[in-house]
């Protein structure tokens, strides 16, 4: 039975290797390493998933994974370079240097009655080690387009679900019934909107209903969980369209309460998001790094700005202050929905509480602040705000020019005059003397 209550079918759609375009010259080789000893001795081994997708619709695949009957400890006995992994499945990965190649065995449908399968008051599964045969396993994937299976042993590719089908309507359609696909595991959300804005594909109207409906869900996920998804979500190169999709889903609340209460608030926000999610995407279309910490903190910067300017209006204390403090209290609560690692949001609130001391342009201090460790984030967050209108272009000119001067022409720019240190000696030679004499 699937998760509709309908009998599953047993028999695959085999798409022969002369009707399909996928080629083993488009797999890795370290995958087809691994399909081809499976099938030596005696396993069924298959690609699966996300790379035949790709593949199939001409992008070029990254990931391999592989699926077969062979437990995790008899793939284990195959390869000397395998480790097993995972709690909720357990998993084995084959490391070739830096490339890994994670093989599942094949899964039977979870049920509370199975010893080796645990699930929540939700319906999510917690845990699940329940093996089965390939017409199992394909009902516990997630979308149809994810649900192709490439076969080592005559390169034909085998379809249960019409994945192929739904590849070339440029459809994303979820396996089984919606609400309990997603109240299984609520990432899958998360997913459907990665893969829609990733590929241009359309949400089916079932699925996009189920997903507004159980949007809350995403509460159940753990939060460090979440933060995996985050990276996944934003740092792929499509940043900008996730971002639409996922505020039209109402899933990003769920993730970023604060930053959408600050939206509804004032839609003035968005244009900065915006500005910042395309900077993001052009860098990782132009093979350039980014960190996460720089999203977050763009994420957070009207909901900062806001507390920041109530804990001044309570006690005394400098912009930077108030800025550093107020980020600080906001990703405590943050943490709650999206587990954010130290390592960033230390870096991302001295970004935010650098930002007033770009209005100051003159003296040492503002010299200094070049040297400062955080100073090309904060300067490049600047550069975005001036972008939407929210710093003056003056300003960020002046940044800009001074960081390609020497320093004597620095020291000029900074309107610093520097005297001669004798000049500085004797000054302060003939003031002791005179509080020398005023004492006497």
């Amino acid at each position: 039975m699937n998760d509709s209550g309908k009998s599953a079918p047993r028999d695959p759609r085999i798409i022969p290797r002369p009707e399909h375009t996928i080629s083993r010259d488009e797999i890795s080789k370290s995958a087809l390493k691994v399909l081809y000893r499976l099938h030596k001795s005696g396993y069924q081994a298959f690609l699966v998933g996300g790379s035949i997708r790709d593949a199939l619709i001409g992008l070029h695949p990254k990931d391999f994974d592989v699926a077969t009957d062979a437990t995790p400890d008899e793939v284990k006995a195959l390869f000397g370079n395998c480790r097993l992994i995972g709690r909720r499945f357990r998993l084995a990965h084959v490391r070739f240097g830096r490339e890994i190649i994670e093989v599942a065995t094949f899964r039977a449908s979870a049920s509370t009655n199975d010893a080796d399968a645990e699930l929540d008051d939700e319906g999510r599964i917690l845990r699940d080690n329940v093996y089965g045969r390939i017409d199992e396993d394909v009902w516990r994937r997630d979308f149809t387009c994810n649900a192709l299976y490439y076969n080592i042993a005559d390169f034909s590719i085998w379809d249960y679900a019409g994945g192929v089908e739904d590849i070339a309507r440029r459809e994303l359609r979820l396996i089984g019934d919606p609400g309990t696909r997603l109240r299984e595991d609520p990432v899958r959300m998360l997913r459907a909107v990665r893969f829609a804005a990733k590929l241009g594909f359309h949400i089916e109207p079932a699925l996009a209903r189920s997903i507004r409906e159980n949007a809350a869900l995403l509460a159940n996920v753990p939060a460090a969980r979440l933060f995996d998804e985050f990276l996944k979500l934003f740092q792929a190169g499509f940043a900008e369209q996730t971002f639409e999709l996922l505020r039209e889903y109402r899933l990003f609340g769920e993730m970023f309460p604060a930053t959408e209460a600050e939206i509804e608030a004032d839609p003035g926000f968005i244009p900065f998001i915006l500005a910042a999610l395309r900077n993001t995407d052009r860098r990782v279309g132009a093979g350039k790094s980014v960190t996460p910490m720089f999203l977050l903190g763009v994420f957070l910067w009207a909901p900062t700005r806001r507390l920041a300017a109530e804990l001044r209006a309570e006690e005394k204390m400098s912009e930077s202050q108030s800025l550093s403090l107020a980020s600080y209290q906001l990703v405590a609560g943050q943490q709650r929905r999206v587990a954010i690692p130290r390592r960033f949001t230390v870096p991302m609130r001295e970004m935010l509480a650098l930002q007033p001391r770009f209005t100051v342009t003159r003296g040492k201090r503002a010299l200094a602040f070049l040297e400062h460790r955080r100073f090309r984030a904060a300067y490049d967050f600047m550069v975005l705000l001036t972008e939407v209108g929210q710093f003056d272009e003056q300003l960020m000119g002046f940044w800009t020019d001074v960081q390609c001067q020497s320093r004597e022409d620095r020291i000029a720019s900074f309107q610093l005059h520097q005297k001669p240190r004798s000049n500085r000696r004797r000054r302060r030679r003939r003031r002791k003397g005179a509080r020398s004499e005023d004492t006497s």
